[in-house]
């Protein structure tokens, strides 16, 4: 998988940008990490989310997490197939494991983010 156009948050989130709408999940690092996912509370259709603050909540069979947006705007859809299956998240957290789209208030919030290079060195500075 190219990850060349995602963008990643200190929290573990990461963000993929098409034109103003953004694609919103988790890293692989942090589904591992959750272990076996077994719920996930979505945001609502329509909701403002502040960049740093939560956008949803997973509980897996070890914790419940919340999960940071990445960027600031409205929810425009979320990803229904996850209410009935949220272990998505643990097979494909870059791809059908997404968890919403929303219309990206401020662009300039994407350059806070790390690209791919500087999310990996960051893990590995995380696991010191």
């Amino acid at each position: 998988m190219n990850l060349e156009d995602y963008r990643f948050h200190k929290e573990h989130t990461w963000v993929k940008l098409t034109k103003k709408k953004a694609l919103i999940g988790i890293t692989d690092y942090a589904q591992d990490a959750l272990g076996d996912i077994v719920y996930i509370d979505l945001p609502e259709v329509d909701a403002f989310v502040e960049a740093n603050s939560e956008i949803a909540e997973i509980e897996s069979t070890k914790a419940t997490s919340s999960v940071i947006s990445p960027v600031s705007g409205t929810v425009l859809e979320i990803n229904e197939k996850l209410i009935d299956n949220p272990e998505i998240i643990n097979e494909d957290p870059y791809g059908k494991g997404w968890i919403a789209v929303i219309k990206i208030k401020d662009p300039s919030e994407l350059d806070n983010l790390m690209d791919y290079d500087d999310y990996e060195a960051y893990l590995e500075e995380e696991a010191r």
